[in-house]
Formats: C-alpha cells, structure tokens, sequence
C-alpha cells in the first residue's frame, strides 16, 4: 500500500511539476488541500488503456482521465505509429466528434498533435455520427480515423475511438502497437501540440451527400414506395449527433411521416431529458413512446449520441408499444436481408454473415437455413469489422450485428452504422405493415419457424480501483472454481477465451478457440444454453450474458414463461458465486 501512495504522488507531483496548464494544477491543488484522497486516487492509480472501444473515461485531470493531456499523449503515439508504420508516405488522418462537451474541443488536440506531426488532417466543422467517421476514412482513403465520442455512457464520460485504413476500429496487432507507442511517452513535453494549420481540412456535408448515394444501393426491397409513405416513425437522436442525418436519411428512402421527439432533438452533451443516452433502457424510450402513441406511430427509434446504435419499439395490438431487445431486432434483420435477397435472386453464394459470440444462436440458425455461412467474433464490433476486411476479395458480406443493438447492412464502412440500420428497419416494418403484419409478428414467426430464443444481460457496476480488482478476482474465482450445474443443468462445455481453449466436461476432450485471446469465459449447458461473462472493455462492469432456447411443443403457448424461468435460474446460479 505504501508502494502505491508513493506511485500515486510521483504521479501527482508529475503534473504539478511539469508543463501543464494553470488551471490543471490548481484542480489538483485543490483535491489535495480539500483531502478527496479517492478522488485523486481513482484519476491517478492508472493510465487510460485502450479497450473493445478504445480509449474511454471521466473527463477530468489525471492519467486515467480524458482531457488535453491524455488525449494529447494518445494522439502522440498514434502519430508515432503511423509515421513509422508508414514511412516516407503521405499521411492522412479523418476526425469526427459527437456532442459531448469536450468532444468538440478534444477533436481540436488530435488535429494539432497529428499536424504537428506532419500528419493531413480532416476534421469534420460539426458533429457527425461514428458511422460517418468510418466513411469518410474509406472514401478519403485516409490511413486511419479517431472518433470522440464516449457512446451512451453518461455524461461524464468521453472517448476516443482509433481506426485504420479499412474505417474499421483498430484491432490487433495494431492496436498492441499503437499502445507500445503511448506507454513509449514518459513525459508530456514529448507530445506536439503546436499545429501546422496548412495540414488541417475542414470538412463540411460534402461527403454526406456521397454517404446518401451510397447507401441507396442497400434497399432490400425498392417497390414500397406507398407503403413507405403510410409508415408513421418517430425517431429520437437522444441529444446526440443521429439529428445531423438519420431524419434526412429516412426522407430520401421515402419515408415523409417522421416524427422527431422535440424534447431530445437538439444536441447537448447534458443529455437533460435522460440519465443514460442508452437506447438499451426503456427510461430513454419514455419520450419517444409518449409522441408515439399520440401520433400513433407504427415503430419509434431512437439511438445512443454517436449513433451507431439502434433501439426500435413496435405498437402492439393493444395500441402500446413493445421495446424490441437487440437479439430481437438482429434475427430480424438477418431474416429480412436473406429473405429479401433470395426473393430477387440476389442471394450469392459467397454471402456471409458475422455475429459475435453473445449475440443470440437464432441469427446462426437463419443463416443455415438460407445457406449462407454465419461467423463468430468477439465481443465488440470491431472483430465483425475485421473480419468483413479479412474475407473482402473473397466472400460478400450482407450482414451482422451484435445484442448491443449494433448492426450493419452491406460493406460500405467498417462499424456499426445506425444510419443505414434505420431506414432498413423503416423498410422491412414497411414491408411486413403492407401484408397487414407488424415486426412482432415477424418475430413470432422466426420463433415457430426456429424454435424460441430467450436472452438476458445482467451488467454489475464496480467502479474505481477496487471496482475492478473485484471484477478480476471475479474471473479467477470462475476460472478456477467453474460451477458444473447451472440451474439443475449440467456444464458440458467451458469456454476461456483468455487461454483459447474449450473444455469438454463430459468426454474430457480439450480443443483449440480460434479466435483471438479476451478476458470471456462461457459456460454451456447440456442442452446448449449458454451463459457469458466478460468485463466490460468500455465501463467500470462485469457482464453476464444468457442466451437459452425452447422448441415449444404442439399447442404450447407459455414458451416465453418457460424460458424467462430458465434463464432468471442460470443467471441467479452465475452471478451468485460472486
């Protein structure tokens, strides 16, 4: 413990001491003199690291905060990499930012120390979505991206997403490099803020306009122009940057009856009407539910403030509306694209499907059945990214998508995009409204046709030092002490991502993960339920995911109980080794 107080204060004293601003030294100054102990604890013990989203944290001073300086040294070592990785080239960077209140000023500091660098810079003059971040990267052919933007995580948080020349995010070994290089920075006078403002681009709605275009080409289904009409959506961009374009992109898909929540229209990093800006939470629906039953709209989205995210409610036959999960809205859209193209012959043979390992088995049961190969990835979009750049001259990708509402239609960028999601979602409610079905329909179908799918999250926040020392000691407990029932049910298989290697307990056999190492461990049961647990690469959580199935039998009509019973067990059993 001594050992650490006196990490600690070289640490402070560091920023005291050293080339930071006035008003950085006297935030800390005054933490010291008011005795928050914690408070500079928890913003010193560490460096910010990346994780499946890259660099994310609290805004404030201190090593595992965002602010200038952490930014200002991430930027540095990316610039190092780059300029390394491609030597003697002409380099060029894109950056976007969403409306968190720093974001803006933080995209500014990636400008300066990437040109400062001799690194082109283009940097958009307003918010624009992630997705569009991973666009303009491919269209510009840049040589990588940064994102600012901390998703739908509170509003003291930011982020810092790093992407390369494929738009997608960085995965590894990248990503281990680009890290090499920003722990390589010892001090901050190592990094050049001074900007070279000849190398710096501002960009505009130029390339909006291409995105539109490109996107047409998506439409699964192009002869619904009536039905599209008679579609009533209402769509919150939550506060966040889905305003610059989603409204727009609905329009020229033929959409004309969009409703826009006015409470949550405008951009503002505060995000007054919602306490998480998380399309996952039915408290953030609450606004968008309350226009869509006065409108009486047929589906309501919404999506987090970086708008790579969709959630969707659908008016039930009651009038009320039933808030899709993200498993849910996958396998429809899975079914849908597949559908859709086989019906106009459009369904390659070399089409391919991406889902990670969380995301419900139904969407791999879908994919069979239409033939088409369905790959497991990683947690975090960026594996799906990968492998669509892995198999690009090789197979085509249709589409994918992960139970954290995260989803992609067609290869034209490389993450999650809640742009293109939005109108496909318009278009196949469309579609299913003009056979005088509703997406819950649709769903109700999926489960006759492949049997009854269930899945839970259950997230456990551990914030801080401790937070996360209980978290990994969590993981050990499991890995070294692994339950052999869950819910009267025997393992028969443990998965540890970390060690690559899947246990079979029945037979004892023990083969190879082929995929790369992560902190995930999945317990399977006999009859293939599976339950996940991995730590949250984002946020201070340890995650618990449960995925179960029911094939009812004739006339059975309590699936949905049977299987909200079974999973509450499995979950209880898991998460109460804690």
């Amino acid at each position: 413990m001594e050992q650490l107080e006196n990490e600690l204060n070289q640490r402070v004293q560091t920023w005291l001491q050293g080339n930071y601003d006035e008003e950085t030294k006297k935030e800390i100054s005054d933490m010291l003199e008011s005795g928050r102990f914690k408070d500079l604890t928890d913003a010193f013990y560490r460096d910010l690291d990346f994780g499946t989203g890259g660099l994310r944290g609290i805004v404030g001073v201190g090593t595992n905060r965002m602010n200038k300086y952490t930014v200002g040294i991430a930027t540095q070592g990316f610039a190092n990499y780059l300029t390394k990785k491609y030597k003697g080239q002409s380099i060029k960077i894109a950056i976007a930012y969403d409306n968190r209140n720093s974001s803006k000023h933080l995209s500014s500091i990636c400008a300066d120390v990437l040109s400062a660098n001799g690194i082109k810079v283009f940097i958009y003059e307003e918010l624009r979505p992630t997705p569009i971040l991973s666009f303009a990267v491919r269209e510009l052919g840049c040589q990588g991206g940064i994102m600012l933007t901390a998703s739908h995580n509170p509003k003291e948080y930011n982020g810092y997403k790093v992407y390369g020349n494929d738009g997608g995010q960085l995965v590894s070994p990248a990503d281990v490099e680009v890290i090499k290089e920003v722990r390589s920075i010892s001090d901050v006078d190592q990094v050049n803020f001074i900007s070279n403002a000849d190398l710096i681009t501002f960009l505009g709605n130029e390339l909006d306009e291409v995105y539109f275009e490109k996107i047409q080409p998506l439409s699964i289904r192009t002869d619904l122009g009536t039905a599209k009409k008679e579609l009533s959506i209402v769509f919150s961009p939550l506060h966040g940057t889905g305003i610059t374009i989603v409204p727009e992109a609905l329009l020229r898909w033929g959409f004309t009856d969009v409703h826009v929540v006015p409470s949550q229209e405008t951009p503002n990093g505060n995000f007054p009407t919602v306490e998480y800006p998380n399309p996952e939470e039915h408290e953030a629906f609450e606004q968008s539910l309350a226009l869509a039953r006065e409108v009486k709209a047929d589906i309501a989205m919404a999506t987090d403030p970086d708008c790579d995210r969709v959630g969707v409610a659908i008016r039930d036959a009651n009038g009320d509306y039933e808030l899709l999960n993200g498993n849910q809205l996958g396998s429809l859209l899975v079914y849908y694209v597949l559908q859709g193209l086989k019906d106009r012959n459009g369904l390659k043979e070399n089409g391919f499907v991406v889902k990670t390992i969380v995301t419900t088995g139904l969407i791999k049961d879908i994919a069979q059945y239409f033939g088409v190969e369905c790959f497991d990835v990683l947690t975090g979009f960026k594996y799906i990214g990968e492998k669509i750049t892995q198999l690009e001259n090789q197979k085509i990708f249709l589409v994918g998508g992960e139970e954290s509402y995260g989803y992609l239609i067609g290869d034209l960028v490389r993450d999650k995009d809640a742009i293109i999601s939005c109108t496909i979602v318009a278009e196949m409610a469309a579609w299913y409204k003009s056979q005088d079905l509703t997406l819950l329909d649709a769903l109700s179908s999926l489960y006759n046709k492949f049997g009854y799918y269930k899945e839970k999250l259950i997230s456990v926040t551990k914030k801080g030092k401790e937070g996360l020392e209980e978290i990994a000691d969590l993981m050990n407990s499991l890995r070294q002490s692994p339950p052999t029932h869950l819910a009267g049910l025997r393992i028969a298989t443990v998965k540890d991502y970390e060690t690559s290697e899947s246990f079979d307990l029945i037979n004892g056999d023990k083969t190879a993960i082929e995929l790369p190492k992560s902190n995930v461990l999945q317990f399977i049961t006999e009859i293939g339920d599976v339950v996940s647990v991995r730590p949250s690469g984002t946020e201070p959580k340890i995650k618990f995911y449960c995925s179960a199935k029911h094939i009812a039998t004739k006339g059975e009509e309590n699936a949905d109980e049977i299987l909200e019973t079974k999973i509450q067990s499995l979950l209880d059993d898991i998460t109460g080794k804690q």
